[in-house]
């Protein structure tokens, strides 16, 4: 049986981001008619509408869709979340994991929810910097926790392939929210996602 992708693109941005690829492979002095590279606009085009699909994702959404009545009341973390987003800098990726915890009110939410609203907020041009703070902000003001956390570690190609060229830089940023604030329950999550479970 012949290989299917089941991907889907809008056939306009398709074509469209295609062309100015084409334009681009040739200002960069490459030949867009050789072997190796005529299919390379396509290919191009349909990646970044694969990795900016989050533009199109409602991240709200997604929690509400899985939100559940619950009494449980400690703290819950979702920690080694990979991901995988753009530097709107340069459109470099960057890439590493992400550490999530919230201190349930009322409400849980299922577990692959927080991982999927790291991916709907990755794939867009991004900062590290607003990553973490739109996730952070999207759980906060959707499941109404009294406490949200989020620690995000990442390397960024733009650091790493060009500019300081830097191989083993990481860049760390984090958000506290509620209870998170308190001096106490922010060093516990720091210490449970630094150790390995046995």
């Amino acid at each position: 049986m012949p290989y299917k992708n089941f991907e889907e693109y809008c056939i306009e941005v398709t074509d469209d981001v295609k062309e100015r690829y084409q334009n681009i492979i040739k200002d960069l002095g490459e030949d867009s008619n050789r072997d190796g590279l005529i299919k390379t606009p396509e290919r191009a085009a349909k990646a970044m509408q694969f990795l900016t699909q989050g533009y199109h994702q409602d991240a709200a959404e997604i929690l509400k869709s899985a939100m559940f009545k619950e009494s449980y009341k400690e703290m819950v973390i979702v920690k080694d979340i990979e991901l995988y987003s753009l530097c709107e800098h340069h459109i470099l990726p960057f890439f590493g994991k992400a550490h999530i915890a919230y201190i349930p009110n009322g409400c849980i939410v299922g577990l692959s929810k927080l991982p999927r609203i790291v991916d709907v907020f990755s794939r867009r041009l991004q900062v590290q910097e607003r990553l973490t703070e739109q996730i952070l902000d999207c759980i906060n003001d959707t499941l109404k926790p009294q406490g949200v956390a989020v620690v995000i570690e990442a390397s960024h190609m733009c650091m790493m392939m060009r500019g300081v060229q830097k191989q083993n830089s990481t860049t760390t940023t984090s958000g506290f929210r509620g209870a998170f604030k308190n001096i106490e329950t922010r060093s516990e999550f720091l210490k449970l996602i630094s150790e390995k479970l046995s």
